[in-house]
């Protein structure tokens, strides 16, 4: 094995084994396998390239564009051209993901959901630094710098970790890392042949001035103080790295920040960690309540909605906050022929149990807190302002059970047209099978109504579903189709495939997130423990408003609307409450409690500046972001095609017409010869300055194995060539561009497949252009040799040419 294909293979295992260092970081280790996949693909390449031999920077832009083609093929193939070319479309998908990876590293529980985004970041990164350690140790042959990519690949794992990425992997890190620096020390060392160390050292002898100061030779010792250098930067750097308590990249992920395991929905991300509750050994207490409601089943406590689906995640979206009102508004969209019941509800949350969200019953038309809370009028939730959480909090809300009937839900009109837009969304990333498969369950039923309650039984009892909270949870579209496919998982998948077939059916949907009503404790008190959490679809109905659903199997309660046997109205329903009821003060926060002292200071209150609250600017993507992936991707897709698109300008303008005169006429027969010259060289035969006209075109024939036509038609301008040559009066020719282009056809009748191939996108011929510019540089630097004081300045050029290799 060559020293270079050994130093290539080197820096193929030093960064899978730098990339190991993530495993504790995300959810399985089948990432690390397509990582090794594409990144052997990428040295591959970069092996090839260097064959060939290409200059160095062409090297690494080969090598960078077949990463982007196999980063399209592997994640955003749906959104490419022909499936593998990267479009407009599909970079504006690539950085969508990345931008829902950030979100998710920033808000997920180590170890996290390998989420669409979060699995392009660690594969995309992970080849990424691969191709910087083959660019520094491989093409310019320099493995001491190659250690810095790799040290920062272990250092981000290792802090991250907190404790995760253990002595093992420093361990393999660091083996993979000596292993490149000795490969590059042989390498380098058998360029020289044998290291003369010197004879044994006697005092003032000539062997002592040789052999220098300490024993070995100087590349290995540099090595070795490179080797030490680095490893102790490895072992620092960790340490110097904050420690972080769960959240992979800032926030407290789950829990209080004390200890391991347990945890409470996130303040940025409710679906962080209710995985990790539904699964701990230990139902930890979160909150108790009492209410005077009737059947305290049917209590959920929502902390908010997800209403926003981007093909990534569900998530919330960023709306203006207010401050809580006395009296919380009207529901949306609920009439006054339903029945409605107003019930009090007093909650004490534990001072364990630290959130953002404020959980409330819904729809809540009161709330009595103390603290800093602002009021989302959209999802009617309460949002904890400069640092408020529910750590501690004791509240008394005030709500309504609404309670419509199935005939009613049945009746419903159509929905206002901007609640449709907004809540009908689908991801053009949504696999077909989403929508084929909510037509096919809802068939037969004549309103919307009608194909929610089959969605709904569909997935709770008809469908085959199995609840299991150890599925890998993902919220993105591929995570509902498998979900729809492997039939198993629990509230999330089941919430967030309901929400979303139901949008392909024209029902505004959305997702809430909360708890179940909880346990029945001895003295009356109901207990809310972390099993408790829950996710729940909610549709909406005009003249009910936004309508509970439970698919999840053995999960909450099925809403009585659901059911069979629905109650019918009474006299004994109370009426619709008004605004007026309750003529008691509220406790809820004033504008100038809950405004933050910056604020305050400057004269009023915006909206609050907690995560998923602040008012949106610009919720489009800003026009420069689409310029620069547009001008990105025509250099992706120009840079590789450079060649081919030179070839063809070339073509048409040697055998274009031009003028009438006899000079007009020799250079383009002279530009017919060169044409096919070239054309030849193209599908392998090198050119022979040497040879007359005659002998060379014969050799074409020969050579490339032309038929009649063809050869004839290289003899023809062969012959056209001569008489512009030597005779004293040259004929004009007529039909040269037309031989030269039956030339290029046998040549390529000829020629195999892959030959044709290379002909056509890499072809020799193009290096003229590098002729070119070599000739145009020194044509340069001899008007400015011959410029007053220019020697000056070339010595010093030549001096730091030489320096550099």
């Amino acid at each position: 094995m060559s020293g270079r294909a050994r130093l290539a293979l080197c820096a193929y295992a030093a960064t899978l084994l730098a990339a190991g260092a993530l495993i504790p970081l995300v959810d399985g280790v089948g990432w690390l396998v397509q990582a090794a996949v594409l990144l052997g693909v990428q040295s591959g390449v970069g092996a090839l390239a260097r064959r060939v031999p290409l200059a160095r920077t062409l090297t690494i832009g080969v090598q960078t564009l077949v990463t982007l083609l196999l980063l399209t093929l592997v994640f955003v193939r749906d959104h490419a051209l022909f499936g593998v070319l990267p479009g407009p479309e599909a970079l504006m998908r690539l950085g969508e993901l990345l931008v829902a990876g950030g979100e998710d590293v920033g808000t997920y529980a180590i170890p996290a959901p390998m989420t669409d985004g979060i699995k392009l970041m660690v594969v995309g990164g992970v080849v990424l630094i691969g191709l910087a350690v083959d660019a520094l140790a491989v093409t310019f042959r320099s493995a001491a710098p190659a250690g810095l990519p790799l040290l920062a690949l272990y250092s981000v794992a290792a802090g991250l970790s907190d404790g995760g990425a253990s002595w093992l992997w420093f361990l393999l890190a660091a083996s993979g890392y000596l292993m490149l620096l000795l490969a590059e020390g042989r390498d380098r060392l058998s360029q020289w042949g044998r290291v003369f160390g010197g004879a044994a050292r006697n005092s003032g002898g000539l062997a002592d001035g040789l052999a220098g100061v300490g024993g070995g030779s100087s590349p290995v010792r540099t090595g070795r103080r490179i080797g030490v250098l680095a490893l102790g930067i490895a072992l620092v750097a960790p340490l110097a790295l904050p420690a972080l308590d769960s959240g992979l990249l800032g926030g407290k992920g789950p829990g209080n920040g004390r200890g391991s395991g347990g945890g409470t929905i996130s303040a940025v991300n409710p679906l962080v960690s209710l995985q990790n509750n539904l699964n701990q050994p230990d139902n930890r207490e979160v909150m108790t309540y009492r209410s005077n409601i009737e059947n305290p089943q049917s209590l959920y406590l929502r902390i908010l909605a997800l209403d926003e689906f981007n093909g990534s995640e569900w998530r919330s979206s960023t709306r203006r906050l207010t401050d809580v009102p006395d009296r919380l508004p009207q529901p949306t969209g609920l009439g006054r022929d339903v029945s409605v019941t107003e019930v009090r509800t007093n909650i004490s949350a534990s001072r364990s149990y630290q959130q953002t969200y404020l959980p409330l019953p819904y729809p809540a038309s009161e709330v009595r807190v103390g603290g800093r809370w602002r009021y989302e009028p959209e999802g009617r939730t309460l949002v904890g302002d400069d640092g408020q959480t529910t750590r501690g909090a004791q509240y008394e809300v005030g709500s309504l059970v609404v309670e419509p009937t199935a005939a009613q839900l049945a009746a419903a009109g159509p929905p206002p047209q901007e609640l449709v837009r907004e809540y009908t969304q689908v991801p053009g990333s949504l696999p077909g099978v989403v929508a084929e498969t909510a037509e096919q369950v809802t068939e037969g039923a004549s309103n919307a109504y009608e194909q929610a309650v089959k969605l709904q039984d569909w997935f709770a009892s008809d469908g085959g579903f199995t609840y299991d909270t150890t599925v890998t949870s993902g919220t993105g579209s591929s995570a509902i189709a498998r979900f729809l496919r492997d039939r198993e998982g629990f509230c999330i998948h089941f919430s967030f495939s309901m929400a979303a077939m139901a949008r392909t059916l024209g029902i505004p949907a959305r997702v809430a997130v909360g708890f179940t009503p909880g346990t029945m404790k001895a003295d009356g008190a109901i207990s809310v423990g972390l099993r408790d959490a829950h996710a729940w679809p909610e549709l909406y109905f005009e003249g009910v408003g936004w309508t509970r659903f439970e698919p999840t199997p053995s999960r909450g309660s099925t809403p009585s609307w659901t059911r069979p046997e629905v109650p019918t109205d009474s006299a004994s329903d109370v009426a619709q409450p008004s605004a007026d009821t309750s003529a008691e003060p509220s406790a809820a926060p004033s504008a100038e409690d809950s405004c933050p002292p910056q604020l305050r200071q400057e004269g009023g209150c915006g909206p609050s500046q907690e995560p998923g609250a602040a008012l949106p600017t610009d919720r489009g993507t800003p026009a420069g972001t689409v310029l620069l992936v547009v001008l990105a991707a025509v250099l992706v897709l120009v840079l590789p095609l450079s060649p081919l698109l030179w070839r063809t300008r070339a073509r048409n303008r040697r055998l274009g017409s031009g003028g009438r005169t006899p000079a007009d006429a020799a250079a383009r027969t002279l530009a017919a010869w060169r044409e096919i010259s070239d054309e030849a060289w193209d599908h392998g035969i090198a050119p022979d300055e040497s040879l007359t006209p005659r002998k060379a075109a014969a050799r074409i024939v020969r050579l490339g194995r032309l038929d009649t036509t063809a050869a004839e038609a290289v003899h023809r301008i062969a012959g056209s060539v001569e008489q512009v040559l030597y005779a004293p009066e040259p004929r004009p020719s007529a039909g040269l561009a037309e031989d030269a282009l039956k030339v290029r056809a046998g040549l390529r009748a000829s020629a195999g497949r892959g030959a044709r191939l290379r002909a056509t996108l890499l072809p020799r011929s193009s290096v003229r252009v590098v002729w070119a510019v070599a000739e145009r540089r020194t044509a340069v630097a001899e008007r400015w040799a011959g410029r007053p004081g220019a020697g000056r300045w070339t010595a010093r050029l030549r001096r730091l040419t030489r320096q550099h290799g």
